[in-house]
């Protein structure tokens, strides 16, 4: 491991989080993130306004985020960025503006993948008793745009397993939570109102869907319908059973991923599952990891709360590994809303 001090600053703008983070070494520093709220009132992200408040954001972002770790961007070691996958223009604007910090610095400049990132956040230092998963392990992204099991053998050897065929698992949140007239992003507010209610007050269908792969448009396609038919006879019946809705809808939702999962790892024979993405943070899915680990005798690594999100660390720890391989990136990159593991 690197004895030297590597200090690396993590730019990551893939969506609609303007975020910067320094990290020394495999350590966090800094790591600051500006929220875009000009989105709630869409119901969703609308990519030209999501890209023009990173332009606002970024100087002040990164700025902050030097400013928290106390060091000068003359000590930078290199830059590390998001390439994708995400919104194309939110990308531009996080690339545009690495490539030019790191030519005015003389400093390297390091791609990462935003889906990797997920998994490898596990990998930040929090203090000395910091469990790390082993390789392999089965590495489970969930989020707004992505739903995929991972094979990873290697910081930088992963292989995907199976993946959604439509909807991502957060993207059937949040629709199914405009169905229920609740604030974007719903998944919060769902995952609230579920702790509340009866898991078994209503019953959804499971999707038959091959190998490892996901399916989750016919869930929120039943979720309308259910929905019509039981206004039509009582127009306050969403809010009259509002958290027992909830309730049962996350209950599926569990259902369908810990059915995937127990086939991954009976097909693997890996019982280290590490889970990363927006959805990491529902308290549902945590409860039924930690289950599965006195159940089935898994390892179940569950990120900080702060490091499930679109955060700037978990790109700053990619950077760092990266970085010790001297795996850098030329100043002609460009950004791929489509970069895949």
């Amino acid at each position: 491991m690197n004895s030297q001090k590597t200090y690396i600053l993590g730019i990551e703008s893939s969506c609609d989080d303007t975020a910067a983070a320094v990290l020394c070494n495999n350590q966090v520093l800094s790591n600051v993130v500006a929220t875009q709220k000009v989105h709630e009132q869409y119901g969703g992200v609308v990519p030209e306004l999501a890209s023009r408040a990173h332009q606002q954001n970024i100087v002040p972002v990164i700025h902050q985020a030097l400013k928290n770790a106390n060091i000068k961007k003359e000590q930078l070691s290199a830059i590390a960025f998001t390439r994708g996958p995400g919104l194309m223009g939110s990308l531009l604007v996080g690339t545009s503006f690495a490539k030019s910090m790191a030519m005015a610095l003389n400093i390297p400049l390091i791609e990462v993948n935003h889906m990797q990132a997920h998994l490898l956040a596990h990998f930040i230092k929090e203090n000395t008793t910091t469990a790390v998963p082993n390789f392999p392990f089965l590495g489970f992204t969930i989020s707004g745009g992505h739903t995929q099991i991972v094979k990873v053998s290697d910081y930088f050897t992963m292989e995907v397993l199976g993946e959604t065929l439509d909807d991502a698992i957060g993207e059937a949140y949040d629709k199914c939570g405009k169905m229920l007239n609740l604030n974007y992003p719903a998944g919060a507010e769902i995952d609230k109102y579920a702790q509340m209610g009866n898991p078994h007050a209503f019953k959804f269908p499971i999707p038959n869907v091959k190998d490892l792969n996901f399916s989750f448009s016919g869930l929120k396609t039943a979720m309308l319908y259910f929905l019509q038919r039981e206004t039509k006879n009582n127009p306050d019946f969403i809010q009259e059973n509002l958290m027992d809705i909830c309730a049962s809808f996350q209950h599926t939702i569990i259902e369908i991923v810990i059915k995937k999962l127990k086939k991954a790892v009976k097909q693997t024979h890996i019982k280290q599952i590490a889970i990363g993405g927006g959805v990491s943070a529902n308290s549902g899915i945590r409860n039924a990891l930690k289950d599965a680990e006195q159940k089935w005798d898994w390892k179940c690594f569950i990120p900080k709360f702060e490091y499930t999100t679109d955060n700037a660390a978990m790109i700053g720890i990619v950077g760092y590994y990266k970085f010790l391989q001297k795996d850098f990136t030329q100043n002609t990159i460009t950004a791929n809303a489509r970069y895949a593991i």
